[in-house]
This record gives C-alpha cells, structure tokens and sequence, in this order.
C-alpha cells in the first residue's frame, strides 16, 4: 500500500536509531497499553492520509534515518489542562536511506514521493553509523 502522506519529525536527544528505539521501548512514560505514542501540540489535518499507510519519518542529527507507521492518534490533556495529540507508533523502527536534512521546529508533512527509500532488508540489521558520516556517504552516493 503506498501512503497518501507521512511526517517528519525531529527525534531531539538522540545520538543514534539505537539510542532513540532504547528511550521508547524502556525509559519513555509515553506508554498506554504497551504501545509507544509521541506527543505533539498540534493535531494533524491530515489525519485519514495519515492512518492510510503512513509513517513517521525521524530526523537524527539532522539525518533521515528511520521510520515508523502511524497507527492511530489520541487526544491527551495535561495536568496544565492543554490539549495534546497522541501519535500512536509501530513498534518496529524501519531504517532508511540517510537523508540530510535541516533543522525545523515541530513535525511537517512529508510526500511520499519526497520520502526516503527503506534500507534493503539484509541492511536493517546493521549497525548504524554516526548520522553525520551516514549523512556523508548519502551526499557522495556511497550508501
């Protein structure tokens, strides 16, 4: 199934693919019923493209270098009494091709066509490189 859109979105804190997959599956309270969701201000508009094939597309280090399928979204509101939105997330982390890309504040709707290829899946597995020299190699077509 090809997704109608996905998102983008920065993975703040993390090092690395293994770094950001250890803080959700062991040290993230963003937890309901054992599935992992990241919180975000804003809901998307887009919501329907969203859960037709989408996923999530994570910017480390100012890198593309995974994915994860959206499976749903949630309203949450906090203590502050604010509004929140849930995303709802597949727990397998699909790496992809390194892809650089720019620092932006918030997630941002990302065409499929503008989307990075998954690795091939004797790649998955690999060790991941630092995203700097991921994103080096991509920019000489090394990887």
């Amino acid at each position: 199934m090809t997704a109608s859109v996905h998102l983008l979105k920065l993975s703040v804190g993390s090092a690395s693919i293994e770094q950001m997959a250890e803080w959700q599956r062991r040290r993230s309270a963003q937890r309901r019923d054992g599935r992992y969701y990241h919180i975000t201000r804003m809901w998307p508009k887009r919501e329907a493209e969203l859960l037709d094939g989408g996923s999530l597309y994570w910017v480390i280090q100012g890198v593309i270098l995974a994915r994860q399928r959206i499976t749903g979204f949630e309203e949450l509101v906090g203590e502050d009494g604010i509004r929140r939105c849930a995303i709802f997330l597949d727990p397998e982390i699909v790496r992809t091709e390194a892809t650089p890309k720019r620092p932006f504040q918030g997630w941002r709707y990302l065409a499929p066509e503008d989307a990075p290829a998954d690795l091939a899946a004797g790649r998955q597995r690999d060790e991941s490189l630092p995203p700097a020299l991921e994103a080096a190699l991509a920019e000489i077509g090394v990887r």
